[in-house]
């Protein structure tokens, strides 16, 4: 198979959770700055057709892309270091790969043929590999293999890459190893014993590792090195070493100062198209870094024992917070733990207050009761996707006095449904990929926070949700000093709604995180940490 894209396939080793999507978005925006096109895509092994419907406990947040995936948190990460947007190409799962091969056998494609895992379901797995790069629009596609070599699920994905390097020839396909080095205290030495074993496994698979990452507490010594090159049969200048990191957005200088991408280079015979030494990085690690003010923000949520269950807000706040050179504490704080004799002594000390998105009625009332704190108490408030159905229903219930307002979502018999589910809605059965999904146009009005944080009239978000704004009520909502801002052009639907006389209460429909980049970040959360600062300040 003749290509002009060159392929870098990321396997892990030894433990999961080492941080290959870190990794790999490192790479992708050290070859970036080196001119080239990059995209970078994550093979899944469970057999989900999509994290839509997994639980964030069992996966973390759902990550949602423009055309309307729900994909891996990962590629929230690509996105946020590459600043460039992802797409249902992306992520790929061992249920879609097996769903499409069916779906294709049902339809007579393979002739009758017995349909077996090799060849057609590596096969189906190399036409994913190769989907992105057949467009022509990227110099390198980096692929991610979720799972770790020699889980039973991951067998055929490995195979897959084994076969990929035979199509794709020598300089255009490449295998970077990732794997952990421990330490142990009581006999004081770093052990590169998992380290072998999980290169053999590689190997009895077929497959010799070119780089090996490998992630640690401590500097490898030079003879570290040598012994893991000469027993996992790679070059000494090819075993790079990934210290913990203080931020993962140190991740991309540390591995420039190992030479990753110059490795990387020479191996698939690539040379720099332009150098741009990652200026902007520095920067904003820089600002990062050396902050000259602090607030700290509550993120009220029901899976707050699990952080990445809100992976992109919470570097939401990372890229913002470093934009206006301020340091932002998060304090996770369960819902269900709130009621209304903890409110003070849990939300007094807070200077903003963001009530987060989620499913389902459990933790449901302390929301409730944090949207009236911060409304009465005229604390900064940001709430997004459920975040914005909650303020709207504690406003018809304590503003407008509907005392049973309420979602149909948490009770369907409700006598004032503010929040409902859309006529579209109320036909489907199916969970999976049926809700609102991606990127939807909305129309601010130039009188709103909303406008003038964006600074123009007209913005696109990305959508994960079910049930909207009533507008059966909307009349009677602002009278009440509620503002709807933000509409879709399209169905007249509320995207955004403000409270008139509060310093500033903004809730949002969408989900703007997961729009936000370390170059690029977002406009909302930029305000609602001013907002929080000037708070402080007062």
């Amino acid at each position: 198979m003749a290509s002009s894209t060159k392929y870098i396939f990321i396997t892990g080793g030894v433990t999961s959770s080492l941080g290959k999507g870190i990794i790999a978005a490192s790479l992708g925006k050290l070859l970036q700055s080196r001119g080239f096109s990059v995209t970078i895509q994550k093979f899944d092994p469970y057999l989900n057709i999509d994290p839509g419907t997994l639980n964030p406990y069992e996966h973390g947040e759902c990550y949602v892309t423009d055309d309307g995936a729900e994909t891996d948190l990962d590629l929230g990460h690509y996105e946020r270091f590459l600043n460039i947007p992802t797409s249902q190409s992306n992520n790929i799962t061992t249920g879609r790969i097996y769903n499409n091969v069916i779906t294709k056998e049902r339809k007579g494609e393979f002739l009758g043929k017995t349909i077996q895992v090799i060849p057609h379901i590596t096969d189906e797995i190399k036409s994913n590999f190769y989907k992105l790069g057949e467009e022509g629009k990227y110099d390198v596609v980096i692929t991610e293999i979720g799972g770790c070599v020699g889980d039973i699920e991951s067998l055929p994905f490995i195979e897959a890459v084994r076969q990929a390097r035979w199509d794709l020839g020598p300089n255009n396909f490449l295998v970077i190893h990732l794997t952990l080095i421990p330490y142990l205290k009581a006999a004081k030495e770093l052990k590169t014993k998992p380290t072998q074993h999980s290169v053999k496994q590689l190997l009895e698979a077929g497959i010799q590792p070119d780089i090996l990452v490998c992630r640690t507490e401590h500097h490898l010594p030079q003879d570290v090195k040598k012994k893991l090159a000469l027993f996992c049969n790679v070059q000494l200048n090819s075993v790079i070493e990934a210290m913990d990191a203080e931020t993962i957005y140190d991740v991309p200088l540390l591995m420039k100062k190992e030479k990753l991408d110059e490795r990387v280079m020479t191996k698939l015979k690539l040379s720099s198209k332009h150098n741009t030494e990652l200026e902007n990085w520095k920067d904003f690690l820089g600002k990062l870094k050396n902050p000259t003010q602090e607030v700290t923000i509550g993120l009220i949520g029901k899976y707050v024992s699990l952080p990445d269950s809100y992976k992109s807000i919470i570097e939401s706040f990372v890229h913002a917070g470093a934009s206006i050179e301020c340091q932002v504490n998060l304090k996770l704080i369960s819902s269900e733990e709130i009621h209304n004799d903890n409110l003070k002594n849990k939300l007094s000390e807070l200077d903003g207050i963001l009530v987060a998105p989620g499913f389902g009625e459990r933790g449901f009332e302390g929301k409730i009761e944090t949207v009236k704190y911060a409304r009465e108490n005229n604390i900064p408030f940001f709430g997004i996707c459920l975040g914005m159905q909650v303020a709207v229903i504690e406003f018809a219930r304590n503003v407008l006095k509907l005392k049973d307002a309420n979602s149909t979502e948490m009770n369907p018999e409700t006598a004032h449904p503010v929040i409902a589910l859309m006529e579209e809605q109320k036909r489907i059965d199916q969970m999976g990929g049926t809700m609102r999904l991606g990127s939807y146009t909305c129309e601010l009005k130039r009188s709103s926070k909303a406008y003038g944080a964006y600074g123009k009239t007209k913005i696109q978000e990305r959508h994960r949700h079910r049930y909207e704004f009533n507008n059966d009520f909307l009349k009677e909502i602002e009278e009440a000093g509620m503002i709807a801002t933000g509409k879709n052009p399209e169905t007249g639907l509320v995207e955004i709604v403000e409270i008139k006389n509060h310093p500033w209460f903004v809730g949002v429909q969408f989900h703007p995180e997961y729009k936000s980049t370390v170059l690029n970040p977002q406009p909302l959360f930029v305000k609602f940490i001013q907002a929080a600062i000037d708070k402080k300040l007062k």
